[in-house]
Order: structure tokens, then C-alpha cells, then sequence
């Protein structure tokens, strides 16, 4: 399969009402009952779940086809095990303890990696694969679950024990005909994200392949659909808010939602969070408390909800709208408004 992030457009506008209003790109009141994050259960469906590449997956197909569900899940054990940066002996953490020597990788990690740069470029830098240093000078230097049970950073780890850096992107060196990666010296690749977003397009195109025509995958909260359930127009999503969630649909595509209110934790007295702001090499100042992101992929659309919260409301709704993308803001005090292409 081949994803890729470098054109970030045009999307299919994959939000639309629930509610009667002028737009198609809608909101529901906050519901403050126990709906959780991401994909529901459309009636009629079953659901598989299962925790890898650090988050929760749930895969939902007609319950005569759940079966597939398994062929899902050893597809995103293989991305794991070559995309993560947790465990020293993946084929990330092989290719990062290499920076600055030519290394060779394996055709999907490759294929992730120019993606990743490719969608750097395409946003000049705003996605920059390349902060891994910065991530564990802050003290995210092991998967969150671990990190979140401690509370806080190590104290072997200090601020200072590692120079954070920002803009490798622009050195990394691609050959695709040997397949080798040359990594900047000093910086190390966080693939995270995106490698998630571009298993779930994966997993769509398998089930694609073994003739499911209905079927949803989510990967904490980033997911794809394809087909529609029975006696319905579009799939129902959760999207998490500090008062409650709002509800969405998606009819088609895939919906990514990025956020500083899912992985947060304490560096000594300093409260931080995940996403790096490559302008300053710190985590982010946004205005936003989310983004969700509809796009014809996962890929495309983690990317892009990733850059729309770093450039706050105003800037990212433009960057959206000159994408064709529509996305879905959600502000600290749990408002929430369609941003982007929105269609009368």
C-alpha cells in the first residue's frame, strides 16, 4: 500500500450534521454521559479491540466478519514492531541509534519515513518528524502508559541531558532504489503519529482485499471507514471535550484528532505535553485544546490536524480551507466550531 501525506488535499468532506443547521459541518450539545473518545458502535456491528503502537484500537465490522478483526490486529503487531521507538530493538530504534551513518531499512519503515519528510515539506516544517531528541528531553522517553504511571519525568533524565533540536528533516538523506536512511547526527525520528495513521489506512485496505465492504477502524481516537452500516448515512464519533464530548458523523475517508490534553505529564514542577512546536522547540502554546481533521486518509488527515492545532484557530482554519479540508476545533472551555471547507 503507498500513503502519502506531501498533498494534503483536496479532502472529501467527511463531516456533516446531525443537527438542522446552515452548515454541513455540525456539532451535537456536549454530552456529559459516559460516550467515550473516538468511534461508536453503529447497531448491527460487532467490535474488536486491542492495545498496540501505544494506544487502544478497535476494529468494527458485521459480526459475521469479525473474524477479519484478527488478520487487523497482526497487521498493526508487524507496524509496531518496526515503527515504534520504545522498544530498543525495533527497526526504528536501530535506525535512530545510526544517525549520521547510512543504515538500511525495510520497505515499509522507508515508505513511513518519506512520508514523514514528505509531509514536512508540504507544511513547511510545521510536521517535523525529526524531534525525537526534543520529546525525551522532556522527559517523554518511554511509552506514555509507563510514563503516565510515574507521573512525571525521571530524574536521570534531566532537562539538560539532552540538547533538544528542531528542522532535521531538511538532512535527511532517502535512497529509495537501496532503501537507506541517513539520519542527521544528533537527531532521531518519532514516527509515532503518523506511522498509526498510515496503519489504519492499511488496515482499511486489507479488509478491502478480503471482500469486507463495511468496516471501521480506530486507533485512539484516529480512524477510517469504509462503507456505511445498514439503514444509516454515516458513521457516529465521539470527540472528547473538557465538559463533556461532542458527536460527529463521517460518511466516508477518515477523521485524525490531535490534542494537548491526552498525553500530559510532570517534569519536576513544569507541566508538559506532547506536541512539540518546531518554531520554538517547545510543547505548544495553542489556543486550541483540539483538532479534528476529515481527509480521503488517515495520514493525511493526522497531519493536518496536528498543524491546524499548532497554528491556532485563526491560522489553521485557513490552512484547512486552502487545503479543501474540513476540520472541527475544540477551544479550552469545551466550544467547539467547524473550521476549513465547510459547505453550504
Amino acid at each position: 500500500m503507498t500513503t502519502t501525506a506531501a498533498s494534503l488535499g483536496p479532502a472529501v468532506l467527511g463531516l456533516l450534521a446531525q443537527n438542522e443547521r446552515r452548515t454541513s459541518t455540525q456539532l451535537s450539545s456536549p454530552d456529559r454521559s459516559s460516550t467515550p473518545d473516538g468511534l461508536l458502535t453503529p447497531e448491527g456491528l460487532a467490535r474488536h479491540d486491542f492495545a498496540t503502537m501505544g494506544t487502544n484500537v478497535s476494529v468494527v465490522l458485521p459480526a459475521d466478519r469479525l473474524a477479519e478483526a484478527v488478520a487487523v490486529q497482526g497487521l498493526f503487531r508487524d507496524w509496531h514492531r518496526i515503527c515504534t521507538r520504545f522498544d530498543p530493538d525495533s527497526e526504528l530504534s536501530r535506525l535512530n541509534a545510526a544517525a549520521g551513518r547510512r543504515h538500511e531499512v525495510s520497505a515499509l519503515l522507508f515508505e513511513v519515513i518519506a512520508t514523514a519528510r514528505g509531509a514536512a515539506e508540504a507544511t513547511d516544517g510545521l510536521f517535523d518528524p525529526t524531534l525525537l531528541r526534543t520529546l525525551e528531553a522532556i522527559g517523554y522517553d518511554r511509552d506514555f502508559a509507563e510514563l503516565n504511571g510515574v507521573g512525571c519525568a525521571p530524574a536521570h533524565r534531566s532537562r539538560s541531558a539532552l540538547t533538544p533540536s528542531t528542522g532535521g528533516w531538511r538532512e535527511l538523506e532517502l535512497d529509495p532504489e537501496r532503501h537507506t536512511v541517513r539520519l542527521p547526527e544528533g537527531t532521531g525520528l518519532d514516527l509515532g503519529g503518523l506511522a498509526k495513521g498510515m496503519a489504519v489506512d492499511a488496515a482499511i485496505a486489507l479488509l478491502a482485499h478480503r471482500g469486507v465492504a463495511t468496516a471501521a477502524v480506530d486507533a485512539g481516537g484516529d480512524l477510517a471507514v469504509r462503507g456505511l452500516p445498514a439503514g444509516t448515512s454515516s458513521w457516529p464519533i465521539a470527540v472528547d471535550a473538557p465538559n463533556g464530548s461532542h458527536r460527529l458523523s463521517l460518511v466516508r475517508g477518515a477523521l485524525a484528532t490531535s490534542s494537548v490534553a491526552r498525553r500530559r505529564w510532570r517534569q519536576g514542577s513544569v507541566e508538559r505535553h506532547h506536541l512539540i512546536d518546531p518554531r520554538t522547540g517547545s510543547p505548544s502554546d495553542t489556543a486550541l485544546w483540539s483538532v479534528s481533521v476529515a481527509a480521503p486518509t488517515c495520514a493525511q488527515a493526522e497531519v493536518a490536524a496536528k498543524v491546524a492545532l499548532l497554528l491556532g484557530p485563526s491560522d489553521g482554519g485557513r490552512f484547512l480551507a486552502e487545503r479543501d479540508l474540513s476540520g472541527f476545533f475544540v477551544l479550552p472551555d469545551g466550544r467547539a466550531e467547524p473550521a476549513g471547507l465547510v459547505a453550504e
